[in-house]
Order: structure tokens, then C-alpha cells, then sequence
């Protein structure tokens, strides 16, 4: 065959056709190489199939071999090429390629030719010359006014594409089902929830209501929206959906706070067979974060690890999260160091866990090592590192980091700095410090408000909460926090006066929840709980503990009961805190023989003082680690002690 070569154009091109049908490229190619004639179809056709698998870079040597070789491209050929500009990242060759374009008159108009030009300027992000090229061509059509569409919504323009489609729409031109895709993930984005009612209907009308990529999109831009029943129907109606739509429910489900229900969707997934990639396995990691469900985590954490996903940077990420929100953090830690490939995400990921468990040191370890590791910190970085300091009360080296930042400081940095000053008892310096901010935000003024009940100072907690409701009125935060400080102070006066007002506005407290863990089920209490089947046995359970660290020295601390009733009945109160029916459960319900079994709980507000020194003395006479987390961090007690060293 290389002694006679192809003359024949026509049958040259029929070969390579044929190979290429059959998926025999590397044989197409060696029948392109021994032709001595190759027309322009024989070279876009090469061009094509390298493109189609994935073979950018040999695309790009053959569109360079064409003029050398005596063959002008045409618009077939830079439709193509301009693909492999943008998926190998080379802009410059791009717009060279686009000026030769130009200049051999092809591209002025032609549809074909300009829809692959905007579709590679969007891709790296640059929306004005797309626009341009897009604006220069007469007789639009689905594709082009979707390729445009499609890179606005890429890079969060969502109102703008919206606007296209509406312009397309008045221009007469039918939308496919990738258009309607687009608009609805638009729609989701912003939350317009009317405009992709309307959408729905007119896909409905078209019949593209069965095509998985419109449902898909229906079902998360419903989700978006909140409208989370809705997004099930949509999904319901799917007869074989595929992984792109189970992870787009289980993802709507866990951003509408239904984490139960996307742990639940994510198991009927694996029973349909569909294999979860990292990031649907990230979110249903997530969803255990959020829960705090340290079994299920594990079980997942198995899964992850029998495809091979142990490494991957995205599930590794969650997996740091996943442990760090269940108190492990030696399992988070070993993830970390498992993964093949660190970037800011999973850094951050660390120092969080860190911070939120009280070890700023560990967490201040791993911010300095960054650099080394080529990587620069991040705002999320920053509020992270210095919510460690704060955790672990390390003011010197929370100042020295805050001064290190050296873009503008946001004023979650600025929360934070509060938030450590204010529970050092710096309550001066960090009201100065919001006095300096160009309009300070209800948190920082609610930051200050926190660290003032923490020291008694009410005077300027009247100050933060004045200025707090001047920017939010009937903020119930604030005078829940401020009635607490006069409760803590024993100015009941002022305690009635407040309570009177919120019923006047209407404003409730949330209830103090706690809930544990037990045999993988989640059991919850509030404080005099008498709902769980089994209440006697807790109520007794509590009662043999409360006697054995009173043994121990354990007294009462009524300063923390916000009620004006005698001593006798703020204790009372105390002993039924639901922190303390959560571990008195807990005792009862796991087994006392396996010493790796810790009891975990979870409290929706912070833990009070009183419940803080019991549950140390707990950990003590049980002989068993408690680690619990609160609304602002996780407290690992052990012997009688706390990993917070009472800073908190």
C-alpha cells in the first residue's frame, strides 16, 4: 500500500471516512500520510475525529501542517480549531487564528463559523468579544443565541443571559432543549422563580419535558427557588435517570436543608446501581457534616475508598470537613495526609476542623506550611486561621495575623478580630475596631453584643444593641442576648421590660435542642424532656450521675438559669438542661465495654456554663470521651478536662 500510495482523492477520502466511522483513527491517519493529494475534506475530517477524541494537540499540528502543505482552511476547519483553542486553554492562538479568519474573507457573517468563535471567546471569559462577533451576524440562529446564553450564565451573568433568551425568543427562533438548560439554571440562580414557571410551560408546550437535560435543569433551578417538593415531582416523573440527575436532587435536597432526605435519595441511587462520582459523593458528605452523622460519614467514607476516590482532592476536601464536623480529628487529619494533590480548599478544610476543635496551634502549623506547599491563603483562609486563635484564646498570634493580611481585610475578618477581642475581655480595643469599619454589619455589632454578656458590661452592650436594631429592627437576636445579660446580672426589672416587648413584637426564642447518636439513630431532647420512649431510664440514669459528680465537688452554678425563681428550682432547672439527657442517653444506649466508643452530641445553641463543669466530671466518673459541639465549636472532654482549657 506505501509503494503506490492514494492518487485518488475520492477514494482516499472514502478510506479515512470509513476508518474513522469504524473508530479506527490511527488507521485513518496512516492512509492520510500516504496520500499524495489531500483535499480540504480529508484534513477537517482528521481534525474533526482528533477533536471528537479528545486529541486537541494533534488536531492543532495537523491545522498548522494545511498551508505549508498548499491547503487553505475553510470554515468547516476553523469551526473546529476554534474548539481546540479553548479547550487547551490558548487564547493567543485563538485570536490569531480569528484575524486569519478575518482576513481571508470566510468568517463575516457565517453563522456556522462565529457560533464556534463565541463559543470559545465565552469559555475564556472574555464576554465582550463574543458579543461582538455575535452582533456581526445578521441570520442568527439556536445555536449561536445559545452559545452566547451559555457564557453568560458560565460566569454568573444570569440577568444577561435571560435578556438573549427573551431577544431570541421576539426574533422567532426556536430554543432547544440546551437553551432552555441554560435559562432554567439562570432562572435557579437568581431566584426567579415566575420566569422559570414560564419556561416549564413552554417546554411542556414544545415536548421537551422528557429530555433528561431540561428535566435535570427544571429540578435544581425548583430547588433553587426552595421549592423542593416541586424539584421531587420533576424528578419522579424521570423514568431511568441518569448520574448527572441523582446528583442534582441530592444536591437540591442538602442546599434546602433536607439532609435526611438526601442521604435517604443518595442510598436509593446505589440500590438503582448508578455509580456516584466525587461530586456526589461530596455531597452527601456534606450532608453528614451537617447532621453531624459520624456513622453514616464512615460508611460513605468506605464507598469512597472501594472506587478509588480516597485521594481525590474534591472528596478528600469533604471527607476533612465530614470528620472535622463529628469531632474526629485524628480521621480528618489521615485523610489530609492521604490526598495525592493539596489545594486551598482542602487546606482550608484542615484549619477549619482545627479551629472548630480548639487546636489553633495545629491549625497555625498548617497556615505557615501553605506557602511551602505553593499555595497563598485565601479570605476563607484568613477567617479560619483566626477563628482558631480565637477558639484556643491565642490573642498575640490572632493580632499578629490579622496585620498580615494585606488586601483589604473583610469584615468577616473584622468578626473575627471582634469575636477574639471581646473574649480576651478587650472589650474597648474591639468596639474602636467596628468604630473604624465604613458601615459595620449586624454581626459585628451581634459579635460585640456576644463577648459583652460573656464579661457582664452592660453598659456597652446597650450601645451594640442600639446600633444593632438601628440597622435591623426587630432583630429577636438582639433582645433575646441583651434580656440574657440582664438575667446574668439579676436586674429582673429589666428582664420583665424586655420579655414584655418581644411579646409585644412577637418575637420567640428558639428552644435549646440537643440531640445524640446512638445506634446509628439520632435521638434528640429539649431541656425537661419527657417525650423519649424511654424518659425513666434517662431521668434515673441522670439522677446517678448528677449524685456522682457532686461527689466529685460538683456544685450548681445558678448564675446560668435566666429565670427569677428561688435556688431550689434554678437547680432543678439545671439538672434538665437537654445537653445533659442527650449524654445521660448516651450512657444508657452505647456500649460501656468498647473504649474507643465515645458519646457525641450536638447542641443547637451554645453550651452553658453549669453543663460545661458537669459534663467534664462526667467524662470522668464514666470513664468515657464526650465530645460535643455547639453553635460555635466542638469541646472533646477526656479525664475531667476540656480541650477548649474553659477558653470559650
Amino acid at each position: 500500500m506505501k509503494e503506490c500510495g492514494f492518487p485518488y482523492l475520492s477514494l482516499g477520502n472514502k478510506l479515512i471516512d470509513a476508518y474513522l466511522k469504524c473508530g479506527g483513527i490511527d488507521d485513518a491517519r496512516q492512509v492520510f500520510d500516504e496520500m499524495t493529494q489531500r483535499h480540504v475534506v480529508a484534513w477537517n475530517s482528521m481534525i474533526s475525529a482528533y477533536l471528537r477524541s479528545g486529541r486537541s494537540e494533534e488536531a492543532l499540528v495537523l491545522y498548522k501542517m494545511m498551508l505549508p502543505h498548499g491547503v487553505a482552511p475553510d470554515e468547516f476547519t476553523f469551526s473546529s480549531i476554534f474548539k481546540a483553542f479553548s479547550g487547551l486553554g490558548l487564547l493567543r492562538q485563538g485570536q490569531v487564528a480569528h484575524g486569519k479568519l478575518v482576513v481571508s474573507g470566510l468568517g463575516a457573517g457565517n453563522v456556522f463559523v462565529c457560533s464556534a468563535l463565541v463559543d470559545m471567546y465565552t469559555k475564556f471569559g472574555k464576554m465582550r468579544e463574543a458579543r461582538t462577533v455575535f452582533d456581526q451576524v445578521e441570520e442568527k440562529d439556536v445555536v449561536l443565541f445559545t452559545a452566547l446564553i451559555v457564557g453568560h450564565t458560565q460566569y454568573g451573568e444570569d440577568g444577561e443571559a435571560i435578556t438573549i433568551f427573551g431577544k431570541m425568543v421576539s426574533e422567532g427562533i426556536k430554543a432547544n432543549e440546551y437553551t432552555f438548560a441554560t435559562v432554567l439554571i439562570a432562572c435557579g440562580n437568581l431566584g426567579e422563580l415566575s420566569k422559570g414557571k414560564l419556561v416549564h410551560g413552554v417546554i411542556v408546550k414544545l415536548g421537551f419535558e422528557s429530555r433528561v437535560s431540561s428535566q435535570t435543569s427544571l429540578l435544581s433551578m425548583y430547588s433553587k427557588c426552595g421549592l423542593v417538593d416541586d424539584s421531587l415531582k420533576v424528578f419522579d416523573q424521570l423514568h431511568n435517570p441518569n448520574l448527572v440527575t441523582w446528583t442534582a436532587v441530592i444536591v437540591g435536597l442538602v442546599q434546602n436543608s433536607r439532609e435526611e432526605s438526601s442521604l435517604s435519595m443518595f442510598r436509593e441511587m446505589m440500590r438503582n446501581s448508578v455509580k456516584p462520582n466525587a461530586f456526589t459523593l461530596s455531597t452527601a458528605l456534606r450532608a453528614c457534616s451537617s447532621l453531624a452523622m459520624f456513622e453514616q460519614g464512615r460508611q460513605i467514607h468506605a464507598h469512597v475508598r472501594k472506587v478509588g476516590l480516597d485521594r481525590d482532592r474534591f472528596a478528600g476536601a469533604a471527607l476533612v470537613d465530614m470528620y472535622g464536623k463529628c469531632g474526629s480529628i485524628g480521621m480528618a487529619r489521615q485523610v489530609f495526609d492521604n490526598l495525592s494533590e493539596l489545594d486551598i480548599v482542602s487546606i482550608n478544610s484542615m484549619i477549619y476542623c482545627y479551629a472548630q476543635n480548639g487546636h489553633g496551634h495545629e491549625a497555625i502549623k498548617i497556615f505557615k506550611q501553605m506557602r511551602n506547599w505553593g499555595l497563598e491563603p485565601n479570605d476563607a483562609t484568613f477567617v479560619s486561621i483566626l477563628s482558631a486563635c480565637t477558639n484556643a484564646g491565642l490573642l498575640e498570634e490572632g493580632c499578629q495575623i490579622f496585620s498580615s493580611i494585606t488586601r483589604n481585610p473583610t469584615k468577616d475578618h473584622y468578626a473575627c478580630m471582634i469575636d477574639l477581642l471581646g473574649r480576651a475581655g478587650r472589650l474597648e480595643e474591639a468596639e474602636r475596631l467596628i468604630t473604624q469599619i465604613e458601615n459595620p454589619d449586624v454581626v459585628l455589632w451581634r459579635t460585640l453584643l456576644s463577648a459583652c454578656k460573656i464579661h457582664g458590661e452592660v453598659t456597652m452592650a446597650r450601645r451594640a444593641a442600639k446600633n444593632l436594631l438601628e440597622l435591623q429592627p426587630g432583630d429577636d437576636g438582639t433582645y433575646i442576648l441583651l434580656s440574657n445579660i440582664y438575667a446574668s446580672m439579676g436586674n429582673w426589672d429589666e428582664v420583665i421590660k424586655m420579655k414584655a416587648l418581644m411579646r409585644e413584637m412577637r418575637l420567640k426564642k428558639d428552644p435549646a435542642l440537643s440531640w445524640v447518636e446512638v445506634n446509628r439513630e439520632m435521638h434528640t431532647f429539649m431541656a425537661g424532656d419527657w417525650s423519649h420512649p424511654r424518659a425513666a431510664e434517662i431521668y434515673e440514669e441522670l439522677e446517678r450521675l448528677i449524685d456522682k459528680v457532686k461527689g466529685l465537688g460538683y456544685v450548681p452554678d445558678t448564675r446560668f438559669v435566666l429565670q427569677d425563681v428561688d435556688e431550689m428550682e434554678k437547680e432543678r432547672s439545671l439538672y434538665s438542661h437537654s445537653e445533659k439527657l442527650a449524654i445521660a442517653f448516651g450512657l444508657l444506649g452505647s456500649n460501656p465495654h468498647e473504649k474507643t466508643d465515645c458519646i457525641r452530641i450536638f447542641k443547637n445553641l451554645r453550651v452553658c456554663g453549669d453543663c460545661h463543669t458537669w459534663i467534664k466530671l462526667v467524662s470522668k466518673v464514666a470513664s468515657r470521651e464526650i465530645i460535643a459541639r455547639d453553635a460555635k465549636r466542638f469541646h472533646h472532654f477526656r479525664e475531667g478536662l476540656c480541650s477548649c482549657g474553659d477558653h470559650w
